[in-house]
């Protein structure tokens, strides 16, 4: 294995943090295991780097139990490589560093919900088009309740991610009007109530999800009278798989406004990025999916 440069630093947890996860490579490896790239050869080809590299960056995750081992193949001995619970806590780590890319890197510096048509941004999420949604469970009211992104009930799941609704205006972050992209979230699941039944006529569930608590998403749907599920990503599980766009508000993470078209094979059909005319948007969704119905 390459030798490794001691941070003496050992009251500091960002030195000690950094000793293990210190070069880019690891945490891209952590992104891809993430987005359910689990396999070597599989990692290798999604990463390009050189088997050997690979080989002791795995190695030297699975000894700071950041990823497991598990043997999926006898002969010869092959394994797949998981987050632990250790591991899965850096996934705030990863969204963080890709909101200063689209903020700072890639943007203008500016705090917004949204990104302009055709922006790098755009494409990296538009990029989702044919990928599979990875299989996890998310929380689902505030009762221990957990569902599944894509429905196991329906032949497509349209699945909308927004910033954040709250069931009492004074909820909202201070400054939430003046983001761009940030309001509208009310409207947006209310024109999804409002024609569920076109869209459950068309074979079609309706999920909403962002990452607020499931006691906040729970207020808001009693109060709007939402008969679909909203999902809580709050632990980011399925924005660091599918690299969603984020921004943050009020000290939180916070979803940009984007619809995707899953199929019942979980590869995403439509991607509707960035929303600019929220009622358009819900109208293309239902229209994507009555054509892909279509024999």
């Amino acid at each position: 294995m390459a030798r490794r440069t001691q941070l003496g630093d050992a009251n500091c947890s960002i030195a000690q943090a950094l000793d293990v996860v210190g070069d880019w490579w690891t945490l891209l490896i952590v992104r891809d295991t993430a987005r359910g790239v689990h396999r070597f050869d599989d990692l290798h080809r999604e990463l390009g780097m050189s088997r050997k590299v690979l080989a002791e960056r795995l190695r030297l995750l699975v000894d700071a139990d950041v990823l497991t081992r598990e043997p999926y193949q006898e002969r010869p001995v092959r394994y797949a490589y998981r987050l632990t619970p250790r591991g899965r806590a850096l996934l705030p780590v990863l969204i963080a560093l890709q909101d200063w890319g689209d903020q700072w890197v890639l943007g203008d510096g500016s705090t917004t919900g949204t990104t302009a048509e055709g922006s790098r941004e755009a494409e990296r999420v538009h990029a989702l088009t044919g990928t599979r949604v990875p299989e996890l469970l998310l929380p689902a009211g505030p009762g221990g309740e957990f569902r599944d992104p894509v429905s196991a009930e329906r032949p497509f799941t349209v699945l909308y991610c927004f910033p954040g609704a709250y069931a009492l205006p004074a909820s909202y972050p201070p400054g939430w009007g003046d983001i761009p992209g940030a309001a509208g979230c009310t409207l947006e699941s209310c024109t999804f109530r409002d024609r569920l039944a076109e869209f459950t006529a068309a074979d079609a569930a309706v999920h909403g999800v962002s990452a607020q608590r499931p006691d906040e998403q729970a207020e808001f749907a009693a109060r709007e009278r939402l008969s679909f599920p909203l999902l809580s990503d709050a632990e980011l599980t399925l924005t660091a798989a599918l690299r969603l766009p984020t921004f943050r508000a009020g000290g939180a993470v916070r979803l940009k406004r984007l619809t995707l078209v899953v199929g019942a094979d979980r590869v995403i059909r439509r991607v509707f990025y960035p929303v600019t005319d929220i009622t358009a948007s819900v109208a293309a969704a239902l229209d994507a999916v009555r054509t892909a119905s279509r024999p």
